[in-house]
């Protein structure tokens, strides 16, 4: 029976996966911050699935997430969901800062504990929600965006390191548009997706141990627009999200 731990699965993108997961037969080891949601995602298949209560921007995650592949029995596959962000042009630095405490910080602790955990054992999988957003830097969210350029630029490092290393980490880079999470609650965003349909296609991406992968193709196409804009063009644009 394969074996899937999922940070962030309390909420948004990362429960809808998780909810497949389990209704799909894997044994599956669920953590986030809100002990009750755990609760209620583990009374839908107790056999097989465990909780662990963890906030990434502690620094026992790393204990508490080993604790949690104990339980599970192990880990072929984790997948790191958690995240924040927020619309705030006005650079307010307690946003700014919890952002970079979340994204950069919280993420770092489990992609190096994961992949420690994998190099130990022989291989594994580690795939990251990162976001299209890390493309370019937005100034209506500077932090939101250059953490999810740095998670996308580590997340690189890392299959280098495994192939120099002869590790046998597959990594995964997920980026998805804009979804109708509560990460989305302040401005009004276009093209927002559900997460149950980006969950379906996170899902399938893993199945098939994509390295990389934009959510949907019309967020692939704004993309290669993105990229294509010079720089100095592109600090003249008016991008809002409101």
């Amino acid at each position: 029976m394969k074996r899937i731990v999922i940070i962030g699965a309390t909420d948004g993108i990362g429960r809808e996966v998780t909810r497949r997961y389990i209704a799909a037969g894997w044994r599956v080891g669920i953590a986030g911050r809100r002990t009750e949601r755990l609760e209620e995602l583990c009374r839908m298949a107790p056999e097989r699935t465990v909780g662990e209560t963890i906030d990434v921007t502690r620094p026992d995650a790393p204990e508490r997430l080993a604790r949690l592949v104990e339980r599970l029995g192990g880990c072929d596959l984790l997948l790191h969901c958690a995240g924040i962000g927020y619309y705030n042009p006005q650079l307010a630095p307690d946003r700014e800062l919890e952002t970079v405490r979340t994204n950069v910080e919280g993420f770092t602790r489990i992609a190096t504990a994961a992949f420690d955990l994998f190099r130990r054992q022989g291989g594994g999988h580690l795939a990251v929600v990162t976001s299209i957003a890390g493309t370019k830097g937005l100034g209506a969210a500077a932090a939101y965006s250059a953490s999810k350029r740095y998670q996308s630029t580590y997340l690189d490092a890392l299959a280098q390191l495994s192939r120099m290393t002869g590790a046998n980490v597959r990594i995964t880079d997920i980026r998805p548009g804009f979804v109708a999470t509560a990460l989305l609650r302040e401005g009004k965003y276009p093209m927002l997706m559900q997460p149950g349909r980006v969950a379906d296609r996170i899902v399938g991406a893993l199945a098939r141990k994509r390295r990389r992968i934009v959510i949907d193709r019309r967020y692939a196409l704004l993309v290669a627009l993105w990229r294509a804009v010079p720089q100095w063009l592109w600090e003249r644009l008016d991008i809002r999200t409101r």
